[in-house]
């Protein structure tokens, strides 16, 4: 008799089908719709192939390219497989190792036959083609269970040492699978050991809506000591639509790279002897100070004191917190002639705890809203070091909120208002919020971190906002919110957090007196808000393209005259910008005005008042704004009254 099972839809209604049945079948039974538009299954939660048979009870949901985010992960994992099965078609005796999928695509880690040189981008157009050529073939993607030694056996075969490699640390007693692209065992099946899941077959995958775009040197297992490899990257979408927008908007962020920008702006640049750290240049430190005026008035309004902490401290601090322990890889250090080990602190918690500790508080403190422009150092492989986005030397605009727990849900409640209002005061509108929860190496207990995560998932839900969970993804100490950024282009940046942690002020023992008169302990919160300062400047270069609001650039105007004939007219000029509390600049060099304009314009000055002899008489300058072609002609006192109303930041109109 055949076996019937359960299975429930994300609608609440139930089927019962012949055990066997594959999600594909109950998608067909439901419409040719969704049999055509289904992509795989969501069964108990977990993503499965649509072809795999069901054969217990089970809540069924079906992925389509609506669930974009599941979608894209599945179509990229797929043109991965596609890639090395092109690359292993056209030059056989080439070696493949893994190809997972990435942010905006993939990527596969292949070591090309003796017979040939290291793969090099002369040989993508030939791979794309035959990637092509095995999508439009629609072969089926079959999945099977093997043994350990199933799979040893056939990469040893193959000549796969690293396929053999990896399969001999393979556990005996877990379920391996492999994929067959193609009938297994038939002429052409191409076959790779992978967990999944994959489409029903390469058909299903849109053949113009990939692109091969770059290779690089990549060693097996991460590890220089081993074998070099050449690593293949492509980025994949759901259509074609998605990949040109996609290509679009790395054009765009070419067109706008902060790196480039910085040096045609003559903001900062980097030193080969302090890798990782920013030298500033006047206009570009003109911009940082413009950031930090705004952050103090900002914090001022909302309650919180500056303070400051010493940026080298004993190891026995960073034990206390824990970060010795969970974060010492990234930590710069020394030992001093007495023995003593002393770190760079890589963040300004343990200080704010410091601080709070030194005299006695009471209830009547709380909350303590303590912000600090930290500096912090942080050890980053060399690789990894890009620009302003990723350094090893930066400030934080920190700050460490001590309260009561009765206070815990309004501070987050503050934090968040002004984190997403600061925001839109840079024009950042929209706002992703990721709550992460608590991950597996952790300070404190279960009920702890259920009390954290729970303050902050209410917090939320009463202020209405949407978040996703990263699951795993807290700090050690506490579960956080992370503020995602998207730019002008469409790009995200992870920027501001809000941690809550009851396990720091628990490790320090810190305390305040209650209106009972005992010692209680404080809840912790640790903010930032643009999170990195180098790191919000470089984004603001990319958003802007260089061409900043007029009251953050560091230039405002320029005065360039024509003539040598107006040089003391145009000083004239300068003198009153600035004494207007303007910043602006004089260009007197003897080059001819269209040489000036077109220089500015290139440097995004926003604005260049131009003078001549006709203007010192008259008392005048011919205004040309950043990006418009036509300039008007106005009485020196009108543009400086019109300026100044489009200086005065965000926060004081």
């Amino acid at each position: 008799m055949t076996k019937m099972i359960k299975i429930t839809l994300p609608d609440g209604s139930a089927r019962e089908v012949a055990s066997g049945t594959t999600p594909a079948e109950i998608a067909a039974d439901i419409g040719p719709g969704l049999a055509k538009a289904a992509m795989a299954a969501r069964i108990d939660g977990e993503v499965r192939d649509i072809m795999r048979p069901l054969d217990n009870d089970t809540d069924l949901a079906l992925i389509t390219n609506r669930d974009e985010e599941d979608a894209l992960e599945l179509v990229r994992h797929d043109y991965a497989h596609v890639l090395a099965e092109a690359v292993q078609a056209l030059w056989p005796g080439t070696q493949i190792t893994f190809g997972p999928a990435t942010e905006d695509g993939f990527y596969y880690d292949v070591m090309a036959p003796a017979s040939r040189e290291p793969f090099s981008l002369d040989d993508l157009p030939a791979i794309e083609e035959k990637m092509r050529e095995i999508i439009k073939a629609d072969k089926p993607l079959v999945r099977e269970v093997w043994s350990r030694q199933q799979l040893i056996d056939k990469w040893e075969k193959e000549g796969e040492t690293f396929k053999a490699e990896w399969a001999k640390e393979l556990p005996e007693d877990e379920e391996l699978t492999v994929y067959w692209s193609g009938e297994p065992g038939s002429e052409g099946a191409w076959l790779d050991m992978c967990r999944g899941p994959h489409l029903a077959s390469t058909g299903k995958l849109d053949p113009q809506a990939f692109k091969l775009m770059r290779v690089a040197g990549a060693y097996w297992r991460g590890d220089q000591k081993n074998a070099q490899l050449t690593r293949i990257y492509g980025t994949g979408w759901l259509n074609k639509k998605q990949l040109n927008a996609h290509l679009h908007r790395l054009e765009e962020a070419a067109k706008r790279d902060h790196r480039k920008l910085g040096r045609e702006l003559d903001l900062f640049h980097f030193e080969e002897f302090g890798p990782g750290a920013v030298f500033w240049h006047p206009h570009g430190w003109q911009m940082f100070q413009n950031l930090l005026t705004y952050m103090r008035r900002r914090q001022e309004r909302a309650g919180y004191v500056e303070v400051n902490t010493p940026d080298v401290m004993d190891r026995s601090l960073w034990e206390t917190s824990g970060h010795w322990f969970n974060y010492h890889e990234h930590m710069f250090t020394t030992q001093t002639e007495d023995s003593r080990v002393f770190a760079l602190k890589p963040m300004n918690c343990p200080g704010g705890v410091s601080l709070f500790a030194h005299g006695l508080k009471s209830y009547r403190d709380l909350p303590l809203r303590m912000a600090e422009f930290g500096k912090v150092h942080r050890y980053e492989p060399s690789g990894a070091l890009h620009g302003l986005m990723r350094v090893r030397h930066f400030t934080q605009d920190d700050a460490h909120i001590f309260c009561t727990p009765d206070q815990l849900n309004d501070e987050n409640r503050a934090v968040v208002e002004l984190v997403l209002d600061i925001y839109r005061e840079f024009g950042f509108d929209d706002v992703r919020i990721k709550l992460s929860t608590r991950p597996e190496n952790r300070m404190g207990s279960d009920e702890v971190w259920d009390v954290l995560e729970g303050s902050l998932i209410d917090t939320l839900d009463a202020m209405g906002l949407e978040y996703s969970i990263n699951e795993g993804e807290g700090a050690f100490y506490g579960p956080k919110l992370e503020f995602v950024l998207r730019d002008a282009i469409g790009r995200d940046w992870q920027c501001g957090t809000l941690q809550v942690d009851m396990n720091l002020p628990e490790a320090f023992d810190i305390g305040y007196i209650g209106e009972d008169g005992e010692r209680h302990r404080p809840v912790m919160l640790h903010r930032a808000l643009f999170g990195s300062l180098e790191r919000f400047i470089g984004i603001l270069i990319e958003h802007y393209a260089g061409k900043l609001p007029l009251w953050l650039a560091p230039r405002q105007a320029v005065v360039a005259t024509i003539v040598s004939d107006a040089d003391d007219y145009a000083q004239e000029v300068l003198t009153k910008l600035k004494a207007a509390g303007l910043r602006a600049e004089a260009d007197l060099r003897n080059e001819k005005i269209n040489y000036k304009v077109r220089e500015h314009s290139l440097k995004k000055v926003p604005n260049l008042l131009v003078v001549g002899k006709q203007e010192a008489e008259k008392g005048t300058v011919a205004w040309r704004k950043l990006g418009e072609k036509q300039q008007q002609f106005v009485s020196l006192d009108e543009a400086i009254a019109m300026l100044l109303e489009e200086v005065t930041p965000p926060d004081l109109r």
